[in-house]
């Protein structure tokens, strides 16, 4: 499954499973750019990139087009990869694409979730429904329990 993104300096590019292997990962899954939620999540790994470097990568995948994530990175100054899983592939894979409900109307939609996948590719642990505060410091705690394990 290849998938276009756009990468860390703000090139498109395309996403593979094996951008998941060599290096623990934190993949996660947001609904949609510029929005409250996703932009202050978005914000809490940029802010915060340079703690969870040392441990992963980071990767923000949502249904978004490419030019929607080029333009949600270049205003929110992204530094780190994001996926446009137009089709729903990545968020099936891992099972976050859920039947949501807002003011009574049912519509399919990304489940806000994180996973931290280690270097040869296996799902360590995964958070799923995310409240975003605090949820950094969350995967920071996880990662490090992995490496002084």
């Amino acid at each position: 499954m290849i998938i276009e993104a756009i990468d860390k300096d703000g090139n498109v590019t395309e996403f593979s499973e094996k951008d998941l292997t060599g290096k623990t990962t934190v993949l996660y899954f947001y609904p949609k750019d510029n929005t409250s939620g996703c932009t202050q999540e978005a914000c809490d790994f940029r802010d915060n990139l340079n703690r969870l470097l040392p441990y992963a990568n980071v990767i923000g995948v949502s249904p978004d087009s490419i030019t929607s994530h080029q333009k949600f990175r270049q205003k929110q100054n992204l530094n780190f990869m994001l996926v446009a899983d137009i089709n729903h592939a990545l968020a099936q894979k891992y099972g976050v694409w859920k039947e949501k409900s807002m003011y009574g109307r049912k519509y399919m939609g990304i489940e806000r979730s994180t996973f931290i996948i280690d270097a040869k590719g296996k799902i360590k642990k995964e958070w799923r429904k995310v409240k975003i505060s605090g949820h950094v410091d969350e995967i920071l705690t996880a990662l490090n329990n992995f490496e002084s394990k």
